[in-house]
């Protein structure tokens, strides 16, 4: 008897957020809600001209970010340099008639300028890093939103390659090395990011010395 073979699975999506879109929206009407919202939410919210996003980062979403977020102030650190940590702090800017609550922004060239206080943007540069962890497909631009903000540095992770974008003449210009961290090659990130997911502190330790011996003379 000849059995038939078994069909193999389909690959599914990757799932790292749930995302409403709402369309011609008012600056007044995102303030509005942006601060009905509790504090202590899990929502972020995304303004670009008359669209709100409203995403709602599952597990996959939040370890990348955190993860990432690691990464970033283990070299930060190592390399001796300071920073100013932003995580999701909301990035309005009424001006732009844009808003966008990131998963991680960093002041680290303008550390200096910000240190101790409170940012304001009306005033103050934006964040010199900003990081996204878009998993599922937004309707956003990010890259044209960040840009007009004029944020210099942009990454992109989607679960499974990190982008990395450079502001150039007022839009973003993909590159292979962060300005910020020219020696870190991407399959750096990817090695941390598989060995954390295993075990997260033998990751930080690991990632930690292999950056010390990096930068030793």
């Amino acid at each position: 008897m000849v059995t038939a073979a078994a069909t193999p699975p389909r690959s599914l999506p990757l799932v790292g957020e749930r995302r409403v879109a709402l369309q011609n929206i008012t600056w007044q009407a995102y303030q509005t809600i942006l601060h009905a919202l509790p504090q202590t939410r899990a929502a972020r919210l995304t303004f670009d001209d008359g669209m709100l996003e409203i995403s709602m980062p599952l597990e996959m979403h939040e370890q990348g970010s955190e993860l990432i977020g690691l990464f970033i102030r283990i070299l930060v650190v190592e390399m001796g340099l300071k920073v100013k940590s932003m995580r999701s702090t909301t990035l309005d800017r009424e001006d732009l008639n844009r808003g966008a609550e990131p998963d991680n922004a960093y002041y680290i060239q303008n550390q200096p300028k910000v240190s101790g206080r409170e940012v304001n943007l009306a005033q103050d540069p934006p964040p010199d890093l900003v990081v996204e962890v878009d998993i599922t497909h937004t309707d956003i631009d990010k890259n044209r939103l960040y840009a007009s903000m004029g944020v210099p540095e942009f990454w992109r992770f989607d679960g499974v390659e990190w982008q990395v974008f450079v502001l150039d003449g007022g839009v973003y210009q993909e590159v292979s090395h962060s300005p910020t961290f020219p020696w870190v090659e991407k399959d750096d990130l990817h090695r941390f990011l598989d060995e954390a997911r295993l075990d997260e502190v033998d990751a930080e330790v690991n990632f930690r010395q292999w950056v010390r011996e990096r930068l030793s003379p």
